[in-house]
């Protein structure tokens, strides 16, 4: 026996109604929360910044970005130099630096807070960066702004900002065109000279029976008049003798 085609749509329809309410009401699924923010895959994303990503891994920056990123709410912002800006460097650059030194050169190119581009104009100079103290003749970095241009300056690198590489209101990633140069490890100043030490002028107390040699001025004029004394007893008696 065929079916007609009006009694398979009339079965189909009932079946949808009679169908499970549960299966009806399922919620969909939510979606998977976004996985932890990844400095260094966001550069390889963007690309050209092969030897900044190196340096972030080698030094150790990179896994202390991780944690700041994913374990806490403060914000960052890396100034990212791309490998045309390390190829500007004179050669064996690098190599020269120790340990320690590459890790304060990646550290200088991060500040421990969000600064968005509206931020750049109002910033307040010098900025403090991972690498430590922002005092001149350290680790100072000062940005300005003319119109659309941002001008970032260590004291031994003048550099521009090029453009945006990421940002999600916790982290801000922006391209420069050079690598900043700190004056700690690229521009050491000499130490301060030591101050002069101060020495103490005692007064002499003038007391009774000081030494023959304290040749005060009133001593002196005592010494001429007895000279002067002696002298007119001796002519007096010369002068006796001649009319006697």
């Amino acid at each position: 026996m065929e079916h007609s085609p009006f009694f398979l749509l009339l079965s189909t329809v009932l079946l949808l109604l009679t169908a499970s309410p549960l299966a009806q009401s399922q919620p969909a699924a939510a979606p998977a929360p976004p996985g932890p923010t990844n400095v260094t895959k966001i550069l390889e994303k963007a690309g050209q910044f092969t030897v900044f990503i190196r340096l972030l891994k080698s030094t150790g920056v990179a896994n202390q970005l991780y944690g700041q990123l994913n374990n806490s709410d403060n914000g960052i912002t890396i100034f990212a130099p791309s490998d045309s800006s390390f190829s500007s460097l004179k050669a064996g650059t690098l190599n020269s630096l120790s340990d320690e030194q590459q890790v304060e050169l990646v550290q200088f190119h991060v500040i421990p807070s969000y600064v968005s581009s509206s931020n750049f104009q109002t910033i307040s100079n010098p900025l403090r960066t991972q690498a430590g103290d922002s005092a001149e003749g350290h680790f100072p970095l000062n940005i300005t702004t003319s119109g659309n241009t941002v001008n970032i300056t260590s004291g031994v690198t003048n550099t521009t900002v090029s453009g945006s590489v990421y940002s999600d209101g916790q982290l801000a990633v922006y391209q420069v065109d050079k690598v900043l140069l700190p004056q700690q490890v690229f521009d050491p100043r000499p130490p301060a000279p030591a101050p002069a030490p101060t020495v103490a002028k005692s007064k002499k107390k003038k007391e009774d029976g000081d030494s023959p040699d304290d040749d005060s001025p009133a001593d002196a004029s005592l010494a001429l008049r007895e000279v002067g004394s002696v002298r007119s007893a001796v002519l007096v008696c010369v002068i006796s003798i001649s009319l006697a």
